[in-house]
Parts: structure tokens; C-alpha cells; sequence
């Protein structure tokens, strides 16, 4: 048997650990027969399985018959995309042709004589939405990775009056939290702002142990020492599982292990940050005891003065504060990539 596990971002690996509570959350939602909610939006850090959850979902609508699925790039013109997708789907380009409507000029489809012509790429699209709905279908469009850039404030403000006009379309897509709350904070995307999203956080070490523990065929010790080493990190669980495979030492390849986490993830993790939250990291990284209390006469702050750093590298998942004022590290090993720093 080939390594189940994938050290490439966004493909989905053999061995995972399904988000089965939020996978079918969205399901049931988009899925039911009255569209109440028509848009979900995945969030978390890097690394937490976003990509692996849209797929996943997508993949189920897939093999229903009457769904369509479109899949859609944050870089391009995504109406102009949406519009040649829809286009291929059984019917729709049938439909335009026995209508004797011509959308060349958006540059889809046919052309010929005597035809009305399409030049709004909003409408034409609307006009192919119908078409599904008569057919009694859905579509779902997902778009992974999305930021606040024109491309995707002018498509979502279409999207609103696509839900406004009833049409039985979905909306899917994935974003770092920052960026989702970018686009959301658009005052023309109001609409974005009250749909849910589902947030990815790091996962239970108990569920890494036990998915560990059944691939590898290894006793309860082994696979738990394994899942520690994760901090429950997806990423992680695919790269210690990764190398683990190959290699079944866990201290011969601890090295190995960190450097890929190092470079794979933590040095785009890092060069996001300002130099402000990397001086804090540097902080909570010296810290011996990890208090808050400490942290801060490293920095030679007051509480006032750390308290916004705190909380947004806590947005930024990279901490975790308990309630007897102690913080620390959530990435794995991330101590020391700081500390190398």
C-alpha cells in the first residue's frame, strides 16, 4: 500500500480525520427544501482542513443527481467563469440555442443570425439559473481561499440578487479569518456578514491517537506519543503521519518533521505577522513559565499595552490563553521555530 497520508496543501488525503459534525451541518442546510441559508463559510488557520472540508462536501453534491457543482478561482473574472461553467451544464446550453440567444459577445458559447443578444454577463447568467430551476436542480459554487479583492466583491453582490431572486444556487467558500472578516466588513455585503461559518480549529489529540493507532496497527503508547507530538494540528497529523510511514522511528525523524512543518507552514505563518506580534511571539517564547504576568515584564508592558497583541494572536489562533492567565503555543513546535527566529 502507497503512504495514505499527503503533504500537499488542499488535496485531499486518503487518511484523514473527517469533520463529520460541520460536514453535515452544512449538508442538512444546503440541502434542505426550503433554501434558508444559502452561503457557509469555512474558516480557521492554516493548515486546520478547509480545503479538505469543501472538497469533501463538494464530492457528496457530486454524486447527487440533481445538483450541480462549480468550482471557481479567486484569481479570475469569477462571473465571467460562472457563466462559462453554467454554460456546460446538460441543458442550459440547449436551452439558449432553442431560445435563439446569443451570449458570444461575453465571449461564451454560440453565435448566430438573427438572435438577441446577450452583452450583461449578470443577466445571462440569471437567465441560466432559471433554466436550472425548471430542471429542479441546484448548484453549489465553491471558491477556496477567498480575500477582499474587486473580483470577489463584485461577484458576491451579484450573488445577493441571485438569493434574492430565488434562484437555487449555494455559495461555499473557505478564507483565513482575517480575510473573511475583511470581505464581510464590505458595507455593500451585508449579507455576508449575517451568514454562519464554521471555524476550524486544531483537533482532539484523543481522535489523532485513536485515527493513528488504526492505521499504523500500534499499540495505545506509541500512537499517543505520536498525537502529542500533532497538538492535534491537521497539518501536522499529515506530516508526522507522512514521514512516520516511511520511517517508523518517531525520534529519527523528529528533525525531518519539523523542518517540513518549518517550512511548509510556520515561515508564511510568520511573515504575516507585524513586527509588533513577532516581538510578543519572542516574548511568549523566552517565557520559563508561560504566565502572562511574565510575558509581560519581558516585554516591558502594562496590561493595557499587551492586551491588544494578546487578543489578536489569539484571532490569529497562534495562542491560547487559560483562566489562570497563562498562554501558550497552539502549533506544534512552534516554540522553537520562534526561538530560531
Amino acid at each position: 500500500m502507497s503512504n495514505p497520508f499527503s503533504l500537499i496543501f488542499g488535496k485531499e488525503p486518503v487518511e484523514s480525520i473527517p469533520r463529520q459534525a460541520q460536514q453535515q451541518e452544512i449538508i442538512e442546510m444546503f440541502s434542505s427544501e426550503l433554501l434558508n441559508q444559502q452561503v457557509y463559510m469555512i474558516t480557521g488557520l492554516r493548515g486546520t482542513g478547509k480545503t479538505v472540508l469543501l472538497s469533501s462536501i463538494a464530492n457528496y453534491y457530486r454524486g447527487e443527481k440533481n445538483w450541480e457543482v462549480v468550482e471557481l478561482n479567486p484569481e479570475r473574472d469569477l462571473l465571467q467563469s460562472l457563466a462559462s461553467k453554467l454554460y456546460e451544464i446538460k441543458g442550459v446550453k440547449d436551452a439558449f440555442t432553442k431560445a435563439k440567444m446569443d451570449i458570444s459577445a461575453l465571449g461564451i458559447g454560440l453565435s448566430a443570425e438573427n438572435t438577441f443578444q446577450y452583452y450583461d454577463i449578470e443577466s445571462a447568467i440569471a437567465r441560466m439559473l432559471e433554466v436550472i430551476k425548471k430542471q429542479k436542480k441546484r448548484v453549489l459554487i465553491t471558491i477556496d481561499e477567498v480575500t477582499n479583492c474587486k473580483n470577489m466583491r463584485v461577484f458576491a453582490s451579484s450573488f445577493q440578487i441571485f438569493v434574492r431572486q430565488d434562484y437555487p444556487v449555494c455559495l461555499l467558500m473557505t478564507g483565513l479569518l482575517q480575510n473573511i472578516t475583511d470581505l464581510q466588513n464590505e458595507k455593500s455585503l451585508t449579507f455576508l456578514y449575517r451568514s454562519p461559518k464554521i471555524h476550524l480549529s486544531v483537533l482532539n489529540v484523543s481522535a489523532v491517537k485513536e485515527k493513528y493507532k488504526s492505521i499504523f496497527k500500534t499499540d495505545d503508547a506509541t500512537a499517543l506519543q505520536l498525537a502529542k507530538y500533532t497538538k492535534g494540528y491537521p497539518f501536522a497529523f499529515q506530516v508526522l503521519g507522512y514521514l512516520y510511514w516511511n520511517h517508523p522511528d518517531v525520534n529519527d525523524i523528529l528533525v525531518d518533521y519539523k523542518m517540513n512543518l518549518y517550512e511548509l507552514v510556520y515561515d508564511k505563518i510568520w511573515s504575516e505577522l507585524s513586527k509588533k506580534d513577532k516581538k510578543v511571539c519572542k516574548a511568549i517564547a523566552q517565557s520559563e513559565t508561560g504566565k502572562i504576568k511574565e510575558i509581560r515584564a519581558i516585554l516591558d508592558m502594562t496590561t493595557d499595552e499587551f492586551n491588544p497583541y494578546n487578543n489578536r494572536l489569539k484571532k490569529k489562533e497562534l495562542i491560547v490563553k487559560d483562566e489562570r492567565g497563562y498562554c501558550e503555543f497552539i502549533l506544534p513546535f512552534f516554540k522553537d521555530y520562534v526561538m530560531e527566529r
